[in-house]
């Protein structure tokens, strides 16, 4: 049986100077209600319903929102609570950059591409402005959930959820494997490759430059300090919007690779590698981009972009995949980015390296859908092998690709 899939489309909404004002009160006392019921309930109180029935009335009350969204206001306070409290941390506190809104406060009107949300004093109906990338999007759709969020820029959007219909996952039992890097964001066990190497010097840059502006600020003249925080203003969140725009590049092409050739995809399961890595010592440097490596919003990306696309997703168990031979299954000796298999004599090196770990995830992989067999095994046999590769240019990610071939066979 299909199951839905919820996708979330960012309209950028018209406004006046008198709704602006409107939109900011409201904002305001969403964000003060929150404040005030997350200083005035038990800190370890998350339950909706028990959380309502101490603070509704004052929340009301001492801020004059509806009914709807002093209850959203109280949610969000609960929602906040349990994700800091999985992070081992606690909810400080709320800023006046969004509000929740469900079918009882916003609507979507498609004939003149037009939405109503509630605010303090009213519920104004405002123009969208939108390309034709979300007028397809909204197209017959008929959402009951929205969240407003007014972003650093000023402009107000509205984020609209939007659930649709999903084909039923295809049980395939040959899986592309993907093995996850940072010298390599993505290398797929057919030989794909996309190079992070453009990521890297994007992060380093904007790392220097944010350095030199914040030298300069504190050191500078007035009118350079101003200058300053003009262009950090400008700058932030540049590399995030970079980083986001590859990983949905990537995603889209090995998603499409999988539903062209009806593959499964299988990913290691990174979960809690960078609290790992960390433990160890490490440079300034190494951990900086450690810390900024986006393996968890790919990760994302492929999750609703497979269930979309009726594909599977396949999570393996990452322990040793870089230390397996991907011919015979065995340990190997393992130096750096060079790896040599002691039991069939296979040597990888740097060029081969993650293509190798590609190939035994796709083996793990393969294992998960077929349970009656481990899919790894040992063959006996003079091993061959020859490797080609081929460096192209990907345009439309403006990325270095690399296709490898593998032929190999026994003697």
């Amino acid at each position: 049986m299909a199951e839905n899939q919820t996708i979330t489309v960012a309209c950028k909404l018209k406004t006046d100077s008198n709704v602006s004002k409107e939109i900011d009160q409201t904002l305001l006392a969403f964000s003060s209600a929150c404040d005030w019921v997350n200083s005035n309930t038990p800190a370890g109180l998350t339950n909706k319903t028990a959380m309502q029935s101490l603070v509704y009335h004052d929340v009301r009350s001492q801020f004059g929102l509806s009914s709807n969204l002093a209850i959203q206001a109280i949610r969000r306070v609960c929602a906040n609570r349990k994700a800091a409290r999985d992070k081992g941390k606690t909810v400080k506190g709320f800023f006046p950059t969004s509000i929740s809104y469900d079918a009882r406060t916003f609507s979507f009107r498609e004939k003149d591409l037009t939405v109503s949300i509630k605010t303090l004093n009213g519920r104004p109906r405002l123009e969208l402005s939108i390309g034709n990338y979300q007028r397809h999007l909204l197209k017959e759709a008929k959402p009951t959930s929205a969240t407003l969020v007014k972003r650093k820029s000023g402009d107000y959007y509205i984020h609209i959820q939007i659930d649709l219909d999903t084909p039923e996952v295809a049980k395939n039992k040959d899986p592309l494997g993907v093995d996850l890097g940072r010298t390599d964001i993505a290398t797929t066990s057919e030989g794909d490759s996309w190079s992070g190497k453009q990521v890297t010097a994007k992060r380093n840059h904007h790392t220097n430059m944010r350095a030199i502006l914040q030298k300069k600020a504190t050191k500078g003249t007035r009118s350079s300090r101003r200058r300053c925080r003009q262009l950090q203003k400008r700058l932030s969140g540049k590399e995030k919007r970079f980083q986001s725009w590859i990983n949905h590049n990537i995603s889209r092409k090995l998603i499409d690779n999988a539903a062209t050739n009806k593959k499964a995809i299988a990913i290691e399961d990174l979960t809690g590698i960078r609290e790992r890595t960390n433990q160890k010592p490490r440079s300034k440097k190494d951990k900086r981009l450690g810390n900024n490596w986006a393996f968890y919003q790919l990760r994302q990306f492929l999750t609703y972009k497979c269930a979309l696309a009726g594909v599977e997703l396949i999570t393996v168990n990452p322990a040793y995949t870089s230390q397996t031979c991907s011919h015979c299954h065995h340990i190997g000796d393992r130096k750096g980015k060079r790896f040599h298999c002691d039991n069939c004599g296979l040597k990888v090196d740097a060029d081969q390296f993650f293509f190798n770990g590609a190939k035994n995830i796709s083996a793990l992989g393969l294992s998960i859908n077929q349970p009656g067999g481990s899919g790894l095994v040992c063959k006996l046999g003079r091993y061959k092998k020859e490797y080609v590769q081929v460096n192209l240019f990907d345009h439309s990610l403006g990325l270095l690709k690399t296709h490898s071939s593998v032929e190999d066979g026994y003697a």
